[in-house]
């Protein structure tokens, strides 16, 4: 930690340290001044090493700074959701890791971190950690009379599952001894073997540029150069017309211009492919002790566990260019997950068929079957690919006839006009729903379509929602909350009856007291 704290804060104390050099004309005083910068950040990660501590005690995990206040960070292991283990590069060289808890308290921030253990104490505390969460759940379910036998526990330890209700709750009235459920031993060593479901094979690194934000790779990359120069021309005192007489020099040669041009398109699917594979490098999923285990990237090597019983779904998005090339991807639904996005991710740029093979063993199939929505769906697709495309057009037109260069813009937007109406009934072919055995599937989108599978339990509420021009064309929008994911996943642009007919159909209870062929009663929950 004295090494790769210093080293970590060394990019945001370069340029103050490179000012302050030129500032002080690289003399005695100036390095003096530079060398105490340095200094001071190695004795701060010295006192940030020598005043943080971390403990298990009981129920809860303690992280304990003393930095100049006092703090002491609680986190109970029952709400702990998923375990992330990373090596950046410089720790995996010193066979170090970081270690981040996520609670499901939402955000893409997770409650604790400890930064700079061994590989070997982050993988024993993941499996600590994990463990006393399943324990606690088996507690929970013991309260309930269902306690779930599986003898799997931490390293060094066994503990005691007692079938009766939790610590600090009444004992139930009245249980005899015949009918008490017996205590579940849990004891280490007892693991449940490790399950490897899939391993993406490198050869399928190629298919990584087809998601679509990967091939701005060279670009992202130019503009970072550009801020870079912008913002050393301030700190080193290089004037700011220089980099500007640059780029109106480049702008002044379209040649030149067009061949750099040319160089980064062609470089797109280069590079796209080579940082999707840092950040996909050996891309496996496990099935362990009760997790969905995802491993991945080449420099910073990740693991991120999903807890199989908050699993309730799963999406498959294809972009555009990947239906083409027949792959997809796929993300967990997971309750209480925090940055979904990222840490639910089940599988990268796979072939599809592979995807639904391993989607099926891991969490569940695919629906089929989807139910079209009516033709007005269709006419509302085309009009939003093609009417604004088409107001552009006649503005620009307009705007040419002052300065006829803009015609050039004319062509342009009734070129993709033309291209909308593909997209617009591509869009309109991918609409569709479904509900069948316990779990229900809406699917939309065409530059990306999602697929999302979830189960019918996980439906926590319905929206129903119509705009002015839906009401006027007879369709709403259906969207069915979720406490996991995204929290909502919509079917768009049903049929009024069939939107209504879709939610009634998954949880008709709710409804009842809605919908006027159904008498109130008060038994109903409310939705």
């Amino acid at each position: 930690m004295l090494l790769t704290e210093p080293i970590r804060t060394l990019p945001s104390l370069l340029l103050p340290l490179t000012g302050v050099l030129f500032l002080g004309g690289f003399s005695s005083g100036s390095f003096g001044w530079a060398a105490f910068g340095l200094v001071g950040s190695v004795l701060y990660a010295v006192v940030r090493w020598a005043t943080f501590t971390y403990q298990v005690i009981g129920d809860r995990l303690e992280l304990t700074r003393a930095l100049i206040g006092r703090s002491v960070r609680t986190i109970p292991l029952e709400r702990i959701r998923g375990v992330d283990v990373s090596s950046p590069p410089l720790h995996r060289l010193l066979g170090l890791a970081v270690l981040r808890i996520d609670t499901g308290a939402g955000g893409s921030k997770q409650e604790g971190e400890l930064d700079g253990v061994t590989l070997v104490e982050a993988e024993r505390l993941k499996a600590t950690l994990l463990w006393h969460a399943r324990a606690r759940a088996a507690r929970r379910a013991g309260a309930r009379g269902t306690v779930a036998a599986h003898g799997d526990g931490p390293p060094g330890a066994a503990v005691t599952v007692p079938a009766g209700p939790l610590p600090g709750t009444p004992e139930p009235a009245g249980p005899s001894p015949a009918t008490a459920v017996p205590p579940v031993r849990h004891r280490t060593g007892e693991t449940l073997p490790e399950r490897v479901l899939f391993v993406v094979p490198r050869r399928w690194l190629a298919y990584g540029p087809l998601s679509g934000s990967y091939l701005l790779t060279p670009f992202a990359f130019v503009a970072g150069a550009a801020g870079l120069a912008f913002q050393w021309g301030s700190e080193l005192r290089i004037d700011g017309r220089i980099v500007v007489g640059a780029g109106e020099w480049l702008w002044g040669h379209p040649l030149l211009l067009g061949g750099a041009l040319v160089v980064l398109v062609l470089a797109m699917p280069v590079l796209g492919a080579a940082m999707y594979a840092v950040f996909n490098w050996d891309f496996t999923l496990r099935a362990r002790d009760g997790y969905l285990v995802a491993e991945r990237g080449l420099l910073t090597r990740r693991s991120v566990s999903l807890e199989r019983r908050r699993v309730r779904g799963f999406e498959l998005v294809e972009g555009l260019a990947e239906r083409w090339a027949g792959v997809a991807r796929a993300w967990a639904i997971v309750t209480g997950l925090g940055d979904s996005g990222t840490r639910g991710q089940l599988l990268s740029v796979i072939p599809r068929r592979a995807a639904l093979d391993v989607v099926r063993e891991a969490v569940g199939p695919i629906l089929t079957g989807l139910r079209p929505h009516p033709p007005v769906a269709r006419r509302r697709r085309l009009f939003r690919a093609v009417f604004p495309w088409l107001v552009a057009a006649a503005c620009a037109a307009v705007a040419a006839r002052s300065w006829p260069p803009l015609w050039w813009a004319v062509a342009a937007a009734l070129v993709l006009a033309v291209l909308g109406v593909p997209l617009g009934l591509d869009r309109y072919r991918s609409l569709g729903h479904t509900h069948e055995g316990g779990r229900l599937s809406v699917r939309s989108g065409s530059l990306r379509r999602s697929q999302v599978v979830i189960e019918e339990r996980a439906v926590v509420g319905w929206t129903l929602r119509q705009t002015w021009f839906q009401r006027r064309a007879g369709v709403l929008t259906v969207v069915a909350g979720v406490g996991a994911g995204s929290g909502g996943y919509a079917a768009i642009d049903v049929g009024e009856a069939q939107g209504v007919a879709f939610a009634a159909e998954v949880t008709p209870a709710w409804l009842a007291p809605f919908t006027e062929d159904a008498p109130f009663t008060e038994d109903a929950p409310p939705s």
